[in-house]
């Protein structure tokens, strides 16, 4: 009778030790939730990083289209200015182009205030009496009314150059030609182009001096209008507004009813009354 009970707790005890603890399903359960639950609490915090970094790309993305439209305007602008500057520049070449024709047809006419005058081959078709005014640096010479060949192909070259839009070559031909043959009669309009190539290269400090060069070497020229006209701009693009009226206000008082005098009268609706505010630091 007592080896029935010790049979059984031996079987038991085997049965006991053949199942392993890890097979515990209540266990197992326990542990799949333990990871799942890990599984979304890694999601949920990849979940805040990337919502993190998609409102710091946005906040990029905003940044970037408030440059971009900045930088938009202010090409647009640039556009604009070098639109009317290039229409401005055409203007006064064909207008050049013109007196030419003009002037081989009968003599010149009194030109002063027109924006566009002078052309490579104006001053020879004026058949003026008079030296043309150059300053010749002996003050009593006068100068010859009609160019030489040699003069008119060197200016041609240099006129054509700036008409190509090859402003440094334009430069050094102008320059070179106002050194070579300064009492030409070509001299003057050589002068001016040499402003207007610098002026339209936006070198306007240069501009400026060639510009007032030609007021003060041939102050009765049928180029000093325009040379004045264009100081008066190349002083609002310098942002020196208040010369830059008192420039244009002085070609529509010495030049009335001229070109020139209706361009400076329209520049000057343009011109800021007050200064610009000084840049924050």
């Amino acid at each position: 009778m007592l080896r029935i009970p010790v049979v059984l707790l031996t079987l038991l005890a085997a049965g006991c030790a053949s199942t392993p603890p890890g097979q515990d399903p209540v266990q197992l359960k326990l542990a799949e939730l333990d990871a799942r639950v890990a599984r979304m609490e890694r999601a949920g915090a990849s979940q805040v990083e990337l919502s993190q970094r998609l409102d710091e790309v946005q906040a990029s993305l905003r940044e970037l289209r408030g440059r971009i439209d900045e930088l938009e305007h202010s090409n647009e602008e640039l556009r604009k200015q070098q639109r009317d500057l290039y229409a401005d520049l055409d203007k006064r070449i064909s207008a050049a182009g013109g007196a030419a024709g003009a002037g081989a047809a009968g003599p010149a006419g009194s030109a002063a205030g027109s924006a566009g005058a002078a052309s490579p081959g104006a001053a020879a078709a004026a058949p003026a009496p008079a030296p043309t005014g150059a300053d010749n640096g002996g003050g009593g010479a006068p100068a010859a009314t009609t160019p030489s060949s040699v003069e008119q192909a060197v200016y041609s070259q240099a006129f054509d150059a700036l008409k190509a839009g090859s402003y440094s070559v334009a430069i050094t031909g102008f320059k070179d030609f106002l050194g070579t043959y300064p009492t030409s009669p070509l001299a003057e309009n050589a002068q001016y182009w040499l402003g207007e190539t610098y002026y339209v290269n936006r070198d306007y400090e240069a501009a400026a001096g060639a510009f007032r060069t030609v007021m003060r070497k041939w102050p009765d020229s049928r180029k000093a209008p325009d040379a004045l006209l264009k100081l008066g701009y190349t002083q609002s693009e310098q942002k020196q507004y208040a010369a830059a009226r008192a420039t244009l206000q002085e070609v529509t008082r010495k030049y009335p009813g001229t070109e020139a005098a209706k361009l400076a009268a329209d520049r000057l609706k343009r011109i800021p009354t007050q200064p610009p505010a000084p840049a924050a630091q």
